[in-house]
Formats: structure tokens, C-alpha cells, sequence
């Protein structure tokens, strides 16, 4: 028998609300392998560190479900190659200052506070430059550490 895909996404769904429901496991916890890999990086004399996205789960995953992130503490997102790079804030619960490199880690765009949406309609932010890493830290971060257009990213 042959499930259509929206049924079996349904299903799907209602699988995982019951597991959350009656385990007590949050979203974050059931999405992650439990592997993930911490790296420091630096805009000059200022130190993060950070969560590595280098699978295409931890990429789509994020920083979704996240309800607080410590001071200097952020999410890495490494691409195989450079390329026009769109991020939304759909599941996620705190507002980020967003950052996206090049190829040679240079900072291309930043959106500063980029915050959750209170409804099903989700900002998508296309800074239009293309990308090789994006950098999710607190919002304010940027403004704290004077981060600028051209800064270099150290890891």
C-alpha cells in the first residue's frame, strides 16, 4: 500500500508529538545525534564558543527550539562551497545577530536582531552575497564587539 505524502507526514508529526509528550524529551534533544562538535572561533580580540553546522541536519536544525544561548556562545555553520545563503527564524525562540562570510571568512552581511516571529509567517533573510560560513550569536553581539563589514573570522 502506497501512503500519500502528506498523510505520511502527518502521521509522521503526531509520531513525534507523542514521543516529546510522554518521554519528556525537548525537540532540541531529539533532532541531535548527541556528536556535536564545539569549536572556538574570533572577530579580533573577541572569543565565541561555538556549536559546529556542518551536517545538512544540524543546517536545517539550527538554533530552532533553543530557548536561551550563554554570552559568547553561538552556532558555526560550514558549507562545502560558497553560495547565496537564505536563513529564517521559524522555531527559533531567542532573537541573533546573523553573520555571513565568504570563502576567506571576511564578514559579507549582517542582520542585527533578527527576531522570532509571533505568528506562522517567518522573516526569510536573503542578505544576497554569497556565503561559505554563517555565524548565529546573541543579538547585540555584533554591536558589542564592533563587528563590521570586511572583519575576519578566525578559527
Amino acid at each position: 500500500m502506497v501512503i500519500p505524502a502528506m498523510s505520511l507526514n502527518k502521521t509522521i508529526y503526531v509520531l513525534v508529538i507523542f514521543i516529546l509528550l510522554f518521554t519528556g524529551i525537548s525537540p532540541a534533544q531529539l533532532l541531535d545525534s548527541g556528536t556535536s562538535e564545539k569549536k572556538t572561533v574570533r572577530f579580533k580580540e573577541n572569543s565565541f564558543l561555538v556549536e559546529v553546522a556542518q551536517s545538512r541536519q544540524k543546517q536545517i536544525q539550527g538554533l530552532m527550539f533553543v530557548k536561551s544561548l550563554p554570552p559568547d556562545s553561538g552556532m558555526l555553520f560550514i558549507y562545502e562551497h560558497q553560495a547565496d545563503r537564505a536563513f529564517y527564524m521559524k522555531n527559533t525562540y531567542i532573537p541573533l545577530d546573523i553573520i555571513w562570510m565568504d570563502k576567506d571568512k571576511k564578514v559579507v552581511f549582517i542582520k542585527k536582531n533578527a527576531k522570532p516571529a509571533n505568528s506562522n509567517v517567518y522573516e526569510t533573510i536573503h542578505p544576497e552575497k554569497e556565503a561559505m560560513y554563517v555565524l548565529e550569536l546573541n543579538a547585540g553581539t555584533s554591536d558589542k564587539i564592533g563587528l563590521k563589514i570586511g572583519d575576519l573570522l578566525q578559527f
